[in-house]
């Protein structure tokens, strides 16, 4: 049986084509592979994204969608398209793609394929402070968004000052952050059983993770999240292969091992609260984006891009299988996740060890 690459980091081979610019200064590698592996995954996104706006209980013809997905009205869809349809759409894709890379990030720095937000108790701890904010004051859409934010920041600030010791432990961190994160599952069915009926199935729809009456107002700050997380975070990518060495080899290769790692923690935290802020707690697609990304990608490394693009993949069309399946009743995004998340989970476990090493 292969082992789970993030268990190999000694053997990482340098892949890819070298492209260098002396006039720019620049120099990186193109994997050709990884680069036809995201084309391919690209022209998928576009025909959910399409399939996503066309379908439903109100049909739109194709011409008609993109003229109103450009802004121009075009007969009675546009309100349908523009205002609904789309940045629902949208809002899922981003989603997704910062669920796929906060996941990338969490289980190359761990070393371990169990470490992603949901598992680790970032997810939960966005979750138990929105309803916090959601039972005590009612909170809007904004102030829900930021307490989950603060909530998921501030959980894994915590998980992280106590799996550390002397060093960052994959095993531990999976298992201090699955500790933390039932004691605030536990403090969330508190709360929901503590406040009325009306409140409770509020704070229960968003626990679930849903898209449904998304809007532009939630897809602008997943977008702005990602326009200057997204840049940096590929900018550390090569950091991020050297801790994959291990701490003591990284440190021979000069590099500033806390630094880097507290770095790409940030940004993968702010990624995955950003994500539960905009559209819940969607189960499973940062743990599961990351593993399929290096399957089909080939690398043994932390593939960021192509978890973007499986994350984003996976979010669209869950989300248009939610909408249809039992038309015109909705399922929440997060329902079709943990269908397809949970038995990969299952098959994770028995195919690993607790420490993540393959069998």
């Amino acid at each position: 049986m292969i082992a789970d690459p993030t268990t190999a980091p000694s053997r990482i081979p340098l892949r890819g084509k070298p492209v260098r610019s002396s006039r720019l200064g620049i120099s990186f590698r193109v994997d050709l592979h990884v680069a036809l592996v995201c084309a391919l995954a690209a022209i998928a996104l576009v025909v959910v994204l399409v399939l996503s706006v066309l379908l439903g209980d109100f049909s739109v013809p194709f011409g008609d969608a993109i003229r109103n997905a450009l802004g121009i009205e075009s007969g009675s869809s546009y309100f349908v398209v523009h205002e609904l349809r789309l940045p629902r759409s949208l809002t899922g894709i981003m989603v997704g793609a910062a669920f796929g890379v906060a996941g990338a990030i969490f289980q190359s720095i761990a070393r371990n394929p169990l470490a992603s937000p949901d598992v680790i108790g970032v997810n939960a701890g966005a979750s138990a402070v929105a309803v916090l904010v959601i039972v005590l004051w009612n909170g809007s859409t904004t102030f829900v968004s930021l307490g989950a934010l603060a909530g998921g920041l501030l959980t894994a600030g915590v998980v992280y000052a106590l799996a550390w010791r002397n060093g960052l432990s994959g095993y531990r961190l999976v298992l201090v952050g699955i500790g933390i994160g039932s004691v605030l599952l536990g403090v969330t069915s508190f709360l929901l059983t503590r406040t009325d009926l009306n409140t409770a199935q509020r704070a229960t729809v968003w626990l679930t993770g849903s898209l449904n009456g998304r809007g532009w107002e939630h897809a602008g700050p997943v977008a702005v999240t990602l326009a200057v997380l997204l840049p940096v975070t590929f900018a550390l990518g090569r950091k991020m292969h050297i801790l994959e060495l291990g701490d003591e080899a990284a440190r021979g290769l000069g590099l500033d091992v806390e630094r880097s790692r507290a770095l790409l923690v940030l940004a993968a935290v702010t990624l995955a609260s950003v994500g539960t802020a905009s559209a819940g707690p969607i189960g499973f697609v940062a743990l599961v984006s990351p593993q399929i990304a290096r399957r089909i990608a080939r690398t043994p490394g932390a593939a960021l891009l192509p978890s973007a693009f499986v994350g984003a993949l996976i979010t669209c069309a869950a989300d248009l299988v939610a909408r249809r399946v039992l038309a015109p009743t909705e399922l929440p995004v997060g329902v079709i996740t943990a269908m397809i998340g949970a038995p990969y989970l299952l098959w994770l476990l028995t195919r690993n060890d607790p420490t993540g090493a393959g069998r």
